[in-house]
């Protein structure tokens, strides 16, 4: 881990030179939220706070970072694209604790999956899939993003398959969904990309 940490300091040094201090406070607080994530006198997972930190790092912050080291800025559009992103990562998290629910109930780790229980992490694996993909035609008639972003839509098989198997699996079987949700991700992610760049 400590390996990867340094070369995500030499990555980040190198931005930081080009677009300045906020690279290196977004950097040093992606640091410590992995670590602190299981680590520490407080592990964020096990308090229930996973999912938002995942949501705010892997999607506000990659996508709006990213962004704004290729800009300089970071516009509306940008926050609006990372939000979806954001929550399709989240879902695999959801999914990945909805798995391991009754491990962590018993280890004591109250993970929000164990704090919502099953139903209600099946509920808001479904709210962030729902969002994600209903927030493109929203910000495509406000104008934010163009209607070719709705290509990620062509990633709705795989939601509506990974969907299915959360409402009707338990446990180990949710390794398909696991990695279905991980599929949908990609999938969602790279149409995304390629609707935004024919715009």
């Amino acid at each position: 881990m400590w390996i990867i940490f340094g070369l995500a300091a030499l990555c980040g040094g190198y931005l930081a030179f080009l677009r300045g201090w906020i690279v290196v406070a977004i950097g040093l607080a992606a640091i410590f939220s992995a670590i602190a994530y299981t680590g520490g006198p407080f592990p964020l997972g096990y308090y229930g706070l996973g999912d938002i930190f995942v949501f705010i790092f892997f999607g506000l912050g990659a996508v709006a970072g990213t962004y704004f080291v290729q800009a300089g800025s970071v516009s509306a559009s940008a926050w609006w694209m990372s939000v979806p992103v954001g929550l399709i990562i989240t879902a695999i998290l959801v999914v990945n604790n909805l798995r391991d629910i009754e491990n962590d109930r018993k280890a004591g780790k109250h993970t929000l999956a164990v704090r919502l229980g099953e139903r209600g992490t099946r509920i808001e694996y479904l709210v962030c899939m729902v969002i994600a993909y209903l927030i493109l035609p929203l910000a495509a008639l406000l104008g934010l993003v163009p209607w070719t972003a709705l290509l990620a839509w062509g990633s709705l098989p795989l939601a509506a398959k990974s969907t299915r198997a959360v409402f009707t699996q338990r446990g180990r079987p949710l390794n398909a969904a696991l990695a279905g949700t991980g599929q949908t991700a990609f999938a969602f992610s790279l149409l995304f990309w390629v609707g935004m760049l024919v715009s």
